[in-house]
């Protein structure tokens, strides 16, 4: 269990930090990526710690590290193709030139090593199963996540990947290989929802938009900014999966609210949600975003326009008040992009969400 004090910081007291949650959101691989899918084959090696899947060659090929970092959020659905490719690119992986996938994950199987296997510049694709909260300190892991070329966080639970890989030597090496090494890393559904550097953790269950705008307290409602929280152009910064398909507008612009009133400086605080079928591809300092072909899933990034002041109403029981927040609106357009330092975008759609009496309000009455 990680250090619970080290929470408190987003407005709970610890002892309610203690209380164990009865149920956990579980996600199951094949509703969170849809080329997520169990080859059958048993693992590679397999221990009480981790089982682990090789697929290719498991000689470690040693690609020049990039020059600038890549971060991909994946809105859960069907996986887009082309953001794995941006990432096998941005690694060094083309034609003759090969590179290694590091899959790791908490559940489930080698569901994306035959998907992945056979994309142009792939030489092998590892998935590392961890098991428990010892595998995450387990040397073979380490070693495995230290020779990745390009790193991924499946599909599953977020509060099993930040209460056992917290303050670990997983975490510790997912930190290193990105930052001295500028290895691409991405991640769908809970695994986006982990890359942030304020994530919801669903420690105590998953919240909907409605509960969590009634209430921004709510005890589900729980955010994190301990893990993983070094992620190149998401400092300060929550993001959410399936945004569309499960109405999670509601709940982003509330956990937006709750890390103002936590501490995070109104100018500073951001908010990304993807659709299902859709991914933002962070390229150093600009974000593009990918879909598959006929895809008409979005990504929206949310911020405060000015400072809230007395028209921003977050307290425990007491319905959400927000009086403005800006979104811009990016599809796979040609002319969208978005710069995330500054907080710009080119192309794309922008309005404003406000929020009265805990209902939120949007452009006519949809607010995507």
């Amino acid at each position: 269990m990680k250090n619970q004090s080290r929470h408190a910081w987003l407005g709970w007291p610890g002892h309610l930090l203690l209380m164990v949650a009865a149920v956990f959101v579980l996600v199951s691989a094949a509703h969170a990526a849809g080329n997520d899918k169990k080859s059958g084959n048993p693992p590679t090696l397999s221990t009480s710690d981790f089982d682990y899947y090789l697929t290719g060659n498991a000689a470690d090929q040693k690609p020049r590290a990039p020059d600038s970092q890549m971060t991909v959020l994946m809105g859960g659905g069907l996986d887009v193709d082309q953001a794995f490719v941006d990432m096998i690119r941005k690694a060094g992986g083309h034609g003759s030139d090969k590179i290694d996938v590091v899959v790791i994950r908490a559940s489930g199987e080698d569901g994306y090593n035959d998907y992945l296997f056979a994309m142009d510049g792939v030489d092998s694709v590892e998935t590392v199963v961890i098991k428990k909260h010892s595998g995450a300190d387990n040397p073979k892991v380490i070693s495995i996540i230290e020779r990745a070329d390009v790193l991924f966080i499946a599909g599953g639970d977020q509060w099993t990947y930040i209460n056992q890989w917290s303050d670990t030597a997983v975490e510790r090496t997912i930190k290193s290989v990105l930052l001295a090494k500028n290895v691409p890393i991405g991640g769908t559904s809970a695994g986006l929802a982990v890359l942030g550097a304020v994530d919801f953790s669903a420690q105590h269950d998953t919240i909907t938009s409605p509960d969590a705008l009634n209430n921004p307290y709510d005890l589900r409602l729980m955010l994190d900014n301990t893990f993983l929280e070094t992620v190149p152009k998401l400092q300060n910064t929550i993001a959410d999966a399936h945004l569309v398909s499960r109405d999670r507008m509601g709940r982003l612009v509330t956990f937006l609210a709750r890390m103002v009133k936590d501490g995070i400086s109104w100018r500073d605080a951001r908010a990304i949600g993807v659709d299902e079928g859709t991914a933002v591809v962070i390229d150093g300092a600009i974000a593009n975003v990918r879909s598959n072909a006929g895809g008409t899933g979005a990504a929206y990034f949310l911020k405060f326009p000015q400072d809230p002041g007395t028209s921003l109403v977050v307290e425990p029981r007491t319905p959400l008040e927000v009086s403005s927040i800006h979104v811009d609106k990016l599809t796979n357009a040609p002319r969208d992009r978005f710069q995330m330092d500054p907080w710009v975008m080119t192309g794309g759609t922008s309005y404003s969400l406000y929020v009265q009496r805990g209902v939120l309000y949007g452009p006519g009455s949809n607010p995507y």
